[in-house]
């Protein structure tokens, strides 16, 4: 069951000459789902039709059951039907959050394989790419999902790396990381229909003064997140970064970095106020606190993952971080693997 177009009146207009037929779009809601991600992805198609007044595009929305479905904030959204097949000119876009194993539920996967086995385009927002990554959809394919979810991914997915790109895909298959790059994702497909003009219009009236396009990362650069453009001690923590699960002692940073052990040593207690050793240890534990709210990863999984010789090691100084041990960790948000 499709509704009507919604083509709301507005102040703005953009006479956009068009004879295209009306492109239809489903979006499956997941409980738990984000809502800034959705609201991000359905409002630019609204405001694409009350700019040209003419019914560019449809929209229903789905959930497993039929019945409303509640997002990560509580809020619940009313849905059009339960999942069902689609024609195959119907965009499916699976709206998934934390937990991020809802997005596996059989039911929802079916729906995303036979869409694309006849020719439909699917897409994942948010943690939406989890269910095409089950479906076997993003094998030798640029994707992402939000930043918060990667690695937890990585570790049941290990044959799949996510960029970290806002968006990544054309045509066939499409994921962004969620939240407000859920526009970016939707204001490039506008352009694709309708032209650079018109999607930039679209841009301006959700208030994007500048169409970022996809490649921009997720993430604040580390130079940001630092408060720092000091370029050794950015390499250093590049490196860190890019090996948590085997931890690479301070003379193999030096080396790699091309700077002197005490040369490092000096610009993380001037910058960081800390040492190399304990920043790097708290760059593994808050990887191992990720895993630990997002799977369902064993301790000895997690203290492996971490660069942690033996989980009395990672106990320990879990902690000493954290205030609590990793065994009182209160694992609300179940993980995905085996699902």
């Amino acid at each position: 069951m499709h509704s009507d177009p919604i083509v709301p009146k507005g102040a703005a207009y953009f006479p956009l000459e068009t004879d295209a037929p009306t492109r239809q779009y489903a979006f499956v809601l997941v409980p738990g789902f984000t809502l800034l991600a959705f609201s991000s992805a359905v409002d630019p198609l609204r405001i694409a039709n009350q700019l040209s007044q003419k019914p560019l595009y449809r929209w229903q929305v789905l959930s497993e059951t039929g019945e409303p479905v509640a997002s990560s904030s509580g809020i619940s959204i009313c849905v059009n039907q339960r999942i069902a097949p689609l024609p195959r000119a119907t965009r499916l876009f699976v709206c998934s959050g934390n937990p991020p194993q809802a997005a596996t539920a059989p039911a929802i996967v079916s729906m995303v394989q036979r869409h694309a086995r006849f020719g439909g385009m699917v897409g994942g927002i948010c943690t939406g790419a989890i269910a095409l990554a089950k479906a076997g959809l993003l094998n030798d394919r640029a994707f992402t999902l939000h930043w918060e979810n990667q690695p937890a991914f990585c570790e049941t997915f290990p044959e799949l790396r996510p960029t970290t790109a806002l968006f990544e895909g054309a045509g066939a298959v499409m994921t962004c990381g969620g939240g407000a790059a859920a526009t970016d994702m939707m204001l490039s497909i506008i352009e694709q229909d309708h032209g650079a003009e018109f999607a930039g219009i679209v841009s301006d009236m959700c208030l994007r003064k500048v169409m970022v396009g996809p490649r921009p990362e997720q993430r604040s650069s580390t130079a940001i997140l630092l408060q720092s453009r000091n370029p050794g001690l950015l390499a250093v923590v590049g490196l860190m970064n890019s090996h948590i699960e085997d931890p690479l002692s301070l003379p193999e940073l030096a080396e790699r970095a091309g700077y002197s052990r005490r040369h490092i040593e000096r610009m993380f207690l001037s910058v960081l106020g800390e040492t190399p050793g304990n920043y790097y240890r708290g760059l593994r534990l808050d990887r191992a606190r990720n895993l630990l709210s997002t799977t369902d990863m064993s301790l000895l999984d997690v203290a492996t993952a971490c660069g942690f010789g033996s989980v009395a090691h990672f106990s320990k100084s879990f902690k000493s971080r954290f205030g609590f041990p990793p065994t009182k960790f209160d694992r609300v948000v179940s993980g995905f693997r085996g699902v």
